[in-house]
Parts: C-alpha cells; sequence; structure tokens
C-alpha cells in the first residue's frame, strides 16, 4: 500500500533510525553515520514509490533497489523490516555469527535485498544492467541505485553513468548520499571531488538536486524521475551524516563506530522525543 501522508512517512523514518541504532549498539559494530543520511530516502522509495509486494519478493515485476553502498545495510534492514519483509525481531541478531543480517547485504539469505553488495563502485553497473533488461524484456520495472558521494570517486561509477545514457535508460534512477563525509575526512579533501552536478549532466542524467530529509520534497523528485524520458536520473540527496542524533551528525568518527550504552541510551532517547530529527 502507497502512504502518502507526509506525518505517517516521518514517522516511519523515525522508527527506522531507532532501529539502526538498535542493530548497531547490539551488534557493537557496523556503520550508523550514513545508514541515518540514507533513511529518509528509503522510507520513500520503500512506502511511497516502489512498485514491490513483501508478500511476493521474487516477482519478476517489482523495482528493485540497489543499496551500492552496502556497509549502510542498516538502514535497508531496517526498512525492509518495517516493509513486512521479514519479522523486527530478526534486526537484534545484525552481524551476529550465524544470523541472515549479515554487515553487507546477501541477496540469497535476506527477503527483499535486490543485489548482494558491499564492494564500492559495483552496484550502479549492476544496476544498468538490471534498467536495460528491463527495457529489452519490457518488464516495465523501474530501478534504483543508492550511491555515496565517497564511493562515486571509483572509476567503475563512471563507465556504468555512460552506459546508461547510451541505452537513455530513463527507467533508471540514481540517488547519490551527498552527506559530505567518506570513511576518515569530507569528499573535498580525499579526492578533490567537486563538482557533482556538472560531472553527472557532462554524462547525460537529469540532475535533481533536493534536501535528501524532506519527505515531500523526496517525493516530488522522485516523480519528476518517472516523467523523464530518454535518459536516467541522478538525484542529488543533500543529506547529514548521523542525521537524527546531536552527537553523531557531521561527525566522521560516526561513520563505523558503534555507539556505547550512555551514547545508546541518548539516542534512542532524543529518538523517542522526535523533537531532534
Amino acid at each position: 500500500m502507497k502512504i502518502t501522508d507526509i506525518e505517517a512517512l516521518e514517522n516511519i523514518a523515525n522508527e527506522v533510525r531507532k532501529n539502526i541504532i538498535e542493530e548497531v549498539y547490539q551488534a557493537q559494530s557496523g556503520h550508523p553515520g550514513g545508514s541515518l543520511s540514507c533513511v529518509d530516502i528509503l522510507t520513500v522509495l520503500y512506502f511511497n514509490q516502489m512498485n514491490i509486494n513483501p508478500e511476493k519478493p521474487r516477482d519478476e515485476g517489482r523495482d528493485r533497489l540497489i543499496l551500492s553502498k552496502g556497509h549502510c545495510s542498516p538502514a535497508l534492514y531496517s526498512v525492509l523490516a518495517e516493509k513486512g519483509y521479514f519479522a523486527k525481531e530478526k534486526l537484534k541478531n545484525f552481524r551476529k555469527l550465524g544470523s541472515e543480517l549479515q554487515g553487507h547485504p546477501d541477496m540469497n539469505k535476506v527477503p527483499g535485498v535486490d543485489m548482494t553488495s558491499g564492494s564500492l563502485g559495483q552496484g550502479l553497473s549492476v544496476a544498468v544492467g538490471m534498467a536495460l533488461a528491463s527495457k529489452m524484456n519490457r518488464a516495465g520495472c523501474r530501478i534504483y541505485c543508492i550511491v555515496g558521494d565517497g564511493e562515486i570517486d571509483e572509476g567503475q561509477i563512471w563507465e556504468a553513468s555512460m552506459m546508461a545514457y547510451k541505452n537513455k535508460l530513463d527507467n533508471l534512477c540514481v540517488i547519490l548520499d551527498n552527506n559530505q563525509l567518506q570513511l576518515d575526512g569530507r569528499i573535498e579533501d580525499i579526492a578533490g571531488l567537486d563538482n557533482i552536478r556538472g560531472k553527472f549532466e557532462s554524462f547525460g542524467f537529469k540532475i535533481i538536486e533536493v534536501d535528501g530529509h524532506n519527505i515531500s520534497n523526496l517525493i516530488d523528485a522522485f516523480n519528476t524521475a518517472k516523467q523523464t524520458k530518454g535518459k536516467p536520473t541522478m538525484i542529488i540527496a543533500k543529506t547529514i551524516k548521523g542525521k537524527g542524533i546531536s552527537f553523531m551528525e557531521n561527525q566522521v568518527g560516526w561513520h563505523g563506530t558503534a555507539p556505547n550504552q550512555e551514547q545508546y541510551e541518548k539516542a534512542m532517547e532524543e529518538l523517542a522525543r522526535k523533537d531532534y530529527v
């Protein structure tokens, strides 16, 4: 069922953030910062935009989501659980030995995961292949691919982008989680990445820039992407790493650090109040 009420979607996003903190805290490992920054994007996709059915996770006609930044699996698992692909109780097994919910998502073990991802840069190539296959088969599927801004340092991203434009893949929508931080610093300090819009425009993409935490604006952006013909779309979503947790926001140290008990309790308190998100 497609949810159109903005407040309802914001409430789901808040629950997703709670789940992420719970997952990483229970595992005492994982990547909270980048997971929290893409929550609102995933919430809009799974609850408002995508043609999917949790009861038929392998339906051939479904839309696909590729989380190319696969280390942010806590966000994907959380959204899938909220959508009903599996019981929320399983989230407590995140990264535990023998659990299906490993640090990088496995499409052979987790219902709703459309690509086993983790090696940065590869997801967009797979998404291009899926979009091309959908065109060839006239399946009508839309393919969504979330990439990180640190990830687009990878050369494979640009090779895939050339193929997307060459084949006029207007059923492909790439979302850049533009939180401006990567593993150990700001993106412009690591590889000198700038003028992201201009770069992807020169590769033939329709560019939409949006506040990646504004649910209404995200819905409008995805609807515009659906109406775009003859070229792929790149949504540059301006986000905040660690969004929703005061002491995590814009702090590169939370890229791959789990909260201790005191930090966990403070984070959950903030999310319970919802006055910070």
